[in-house]
């Protein structure tokens, strides 16, 4: 029997996946986080061990840290380590630049950046300190994998540092267009901290290709080619392979879940309150990326034109609190609960309210139940790296007579566009056409569809993403890694 491999998974994100909140005044308590990348994660870390690195949630000083830590990921197979940020580190190398300057201006959306010197010498130090971390814990033949846009001077740092290890960083956001781009101040540091990694990976082609065309434009002296299915940038005697890796989810796990008599139980519930009805489903974080207004102005737009819809389809739009108490996102929670309530004073009728809004986190049965109790998803985004609500949808409708209605700006479109009805979001009469289609889709087409959509993600699931990245990064697979066996789900488990 060949030896087992001693090389780590080390993976380095803005936060741990788990959040700490307080119980009492000396008591903590510790619960699994959410978001794409907990979600992509966690499978993957969970079956093969190593380290988790990031900062857990908290600003004040947690008594027994480690401890707690040690205590959520005991059993798993891998280790959290967390970094410490105080709450004026966390206002401006997170609400800051990370959310003031590079989202808004990732996303296309330059009107909305905020371009604060402040903020980009709190985004270095704190990227200074992740890179600290790192060095203290990391073991020379370590895979250092680095993930998003809140962390890319990170490698610069470990460069700096005399750090050898193989550096991986994988970009989940969009990555803008040269025009756009060019409006960073500090553009020429951002990409040339991205080129002092072994492999960069992006979502989509598309995204590549903005990232390539930026070097090319604004990095004197850097030599691109192409070599198989990547582009190789060769700069001050490194070089860096550059990559489009769509990500994935756990679509058996989200599948097998989805299965639960709990689940179920849920779904006739819905089924049976709002009888011979087609639900509709939207479901965002709160972000002004995530076309929730469009997506309700399409929605009237559709009870207007098209009248034999009333009373025959309900919209459950769930919008997840985020970053509450900034005021670009209060304003846009206030302009949601208002266009909502213009359309329900404006359509309801007696028996039927055409809008149900929630404004909270779903439990993960309330979650799953949502999904497969949905005749149609809206994922209708103004611009997405690649939206995994997208793909969650399609593991979880078991009983294959769903639509999906897909944002042609999420990365998602590029692997699902042929078999999901694809609208450019800002068109509001072309969204709600899509919406009228698929109610009016027949069965046949439907299975077909949503067939073929599931396939998809079936296929080109997190451990696919996974095991692609690593081919690129280091020409192995993810078995090169260590298996935990005792932790491995059935489901999870390969060959």
């Amino acid at each position: 029997m060949a030896p087992r491999s001693n090389k780590r998974l080390i993976v380095v994100s803005n936060r741990l996946p788990y959040v700490l909140s307080h119980q009492s005044t000396d008591t903590w308590t510790v619960k699994p986080g959410a978001g794409g990348l907990v979600t992509a994660l966690l499978p993957v870390l969970r079956d093969r061990g190593g380290l988790w690195i990031g900062w857990p949630g908290v600003t004040e000083e947690v008594p027994g840290l480690d401890s707690i830590l040690e205590e959520a990921s005991g059993g798993a197979g891998y280790t959290l380590k967390a970094v410490p940020l105080t709450q004026r580190e966390v206002d401006e190398y997170y609400h800051g630049y990370s959310n003031e300057s590079l989202w808004p201006l990732f996303h296309d959306l330059q009107t909305q950046c905020e371009f604060d010197p402040d903020y980009w010498h709190t985004y270095v130090k704190v990227n200074r300190k992740f890179a600290d971390s790192i060095v203290r814990d990391c073991r020379p033949d370590d895979f250092v994998w680095i993930h998003d846009y809140q962390l890319i001077d990170v490698a610069n740092h470990l460069r700096d540092a005399g750090c050898e290890a193989n550096l991986a960083f994988f970009l989940h956001i969009p990555f803008p267009s040269p025009d756009i781009f060019l409006k960073l101040p500090e553009r020429q540091t951002v990409l040339t901290s991205l080129m002092a990694h072994d492999l960069v990976g992006f979502q989509t082609l598309r995204d590549r290709r903005n990232f390539i065309q930026c070097v090319r434009m604004l990095i004197k002296n850097a030599q691109v080619r192409v070599e198989k299915n990547l582009h190789v940038i060769r700069f001050e005697g490194r070089e860096t392979r550059v990559g489009n890796f769509p990500i994935g989810i756990d679509a058996a796990g989200f599948a097998e879940r989805a299965a639960a008599p709990e689940v179920q139980s849920q779904v006739d519930d819905i089924k049976s309150r709002w009888p011979d009805r087609q639900f509709i489903l939207g479901l965002d974080r709160l972000d002004y990326t995530k076309g929730i207004p469009e997506r309700v102005r399409a929605f009237a737009n559709l009870l207007e034109r098209f009248p034999e819809v009333r009373g025959h389809v309900n919209l459950f739009q769930v919008v997840i609190p985020s970053r509450e108490g900034i005021p670009k996102y209060d304003e846009l929670k206030l302009e949601i609960e208002r266009m909502i309530g213009e359309i329900n004073g404006r359509f309801s009728r007696l028996g039927w309210v055409p809008v149900h809004y929630f404004f909270r986190s779903l439990d993960p049965t309330e979650l799953l139940a949502f999904y497969r109790a949905a005749d149609i998803a809206l994922v209708t985004a103004l611009k997405d790296g690649m939206n995994l609500v997208a793909k969650e949808y399609c593991a979880c409708s078991l009983n294959e007579d769903s639509v999906l209605i897909l944002s042609q700006f999420a990365g998602a479109a590029a692997q699902l566009g042929k078999a999901a009805l694809v609208v450019n979001p800002y068109d509001v009469e072309q969204t709600a056409d899509a919406i009228y289609n698929a109610f009016r889709m027949a069965k046949g087409e439907r299975r077909y569809r949503i067939r073929r959509l599931r396939r998809n993600v079936q296929t080109q699931d997190i451990f696919w993403w996974v095991d692609s990245f690593m081919r690129a990064a280091i020409d192995k697979d993810l078995s090169d890694f260590p298996i935990l066996e005792d932790y491995i789900p059935e489901h999870h488990q390969r060959k």
